[in-house]
């Protein structure tokens, strides 16, 4: 039996229709590598396992007790493969053409490749800009907003793959969604795998930061595409989780980058950003009415106390995600168990 060349790690939270189809795109489209497929469900027991038994027998299926989040999951994952080469996949995602494999040959031949991503695509086939991004700073977090982005697509600011649209071959960038994320094992065992200083949101843009910082170089393959459908496991229930969880992980990323002070400097920056925003929205609310635009509207104002409410510190229960996290030294000793 020819040795594993790549091991393709899937962390499944309630996405058990997204799995099927994520790992039958995979099983049609990728022929010229030898891979293995490690399915981690991080607690949600949503009946993926029996899924996995009855279509897809060969795939390794690793069952959580609890869900130690995107990070943990994926590490517990990466612990069990066997492949030089390991690709973090989203379950809401499926390959097209022959995409791993040009991921594959580009990693092992650019030089000082540290990851290499693909062009993400929504479920209409459109550009999903996001799957480039620049590391995160108070100013590009301060000026995140669909509008800045219609208006201003190529901007340096977000630096999105919209800059990159044509290009026909692999780019240099900070960052890329941690929906694909190609890496050389030993690579990821050097920078000590995902950190579990976060539960969810930020935990992509941080080794994205640990492979720079170890010298490496991060890439975009624009040629190599894949449609990543988006929050297939986080639509299911809409609550604020979101809106908190994402400023609270990327304020715990820039503390790591450039010390606390810059990370409190950034939640102050987002509380004003917040109070802005929640008065040009009530300024709003007549527009709104009369356009039968009030469902967006209230979507929008929420969001925004959310924030607010985040900034105050008046969240108090995100600490509870604490306790499910372990320290990047703690890496090593998951390995040798």
């Amino acid at each position: 039996m020819a040795s594993i060349e790549l091991s393709i790690i899937i962390v499944n939270w309630n996405s058990k229709d997204y799995l099927k189809k994520c790992i039958a795109s995979i099983v049609e489209n990728t022929k010229g590598i030898q891979y293995e497929i490690i399915v981690v469900d991080s607690a949600s027991f949503d009946g993926c396992e029996q899924m996995l038994l009855d279509c897809y027998p060969q795939v390794c299926f690793i069952q959580s007790s609890r869900n130690i989040g995107f990070a943990g999951a994926n590490n517990l994952a990466a612990n069990k493969a066997h492949g030089d080469v390991l690709l973090f996949l989203n379950p809401d995602t499926e390959v097209l053409n022959d995409a791993i494999e040009q991921l594959y040959s580009n990693l092992l031949k650019l030089p000082q490749a540290g990851i290499v991503g693909c062009r993400l695509l929504n479920s209409d086939k459109t550009l999903q800009t996001s799957c480039v991004q620049p590391l995160p700073t108070i100013l590009n977090q301060v000026f995140d907003a669909d509008i800045f982005h219609h208006w201003f697509p190529k901007s340096r600011l977000w630096l999105s793959a919209a800059k990159f649209e044509g290009s026909l071959s692999a780019v240099k960038v900070e960052a890329i969604s941690g929906a694909c994320m190609m890496i050389r094992q030993t690579v990821f065992n050097l920078v000590k795998g995902f950190s579990t200083d976060y539960f969810m949101y930020a935990e992509d843009l941080d080794l994205c930061y640990k492979i720079q910082t170890a010298g490496f170089t991060n890439y975009y393959l624009g040629e190599a595409e894949i449609v990543h459908h988006g929050g297939g496991s986080t639509q299911q229930k809409r609550s604020r989780f979101s809106e908190v969880m994402i400023p609270e992980s990327l304020s715990r990323l820039l503390r790591k980058m450039r010390g606390r002070s810059y990370g409190l400097c950034y939640r102050l920056a987002l509380s004003f950003a917040a109070v802005i925003r929640l008065f040009l929205l009530l300024a709003l609310l007549p527009l709104a009415l009369l356009r039968n635009k009030i469902y967006d509207w209230q979507s929008a104002f929420f969001k925004w106390i959310a924030i607010l409410r985040w900034g105050l510190g008046l969240e108090k229960w995100i600490h509870e995600y604490d306790q499910l996290n372990c320290s990047d030294s703690d890496f090593n000793q998951n390995k040798e168990s």
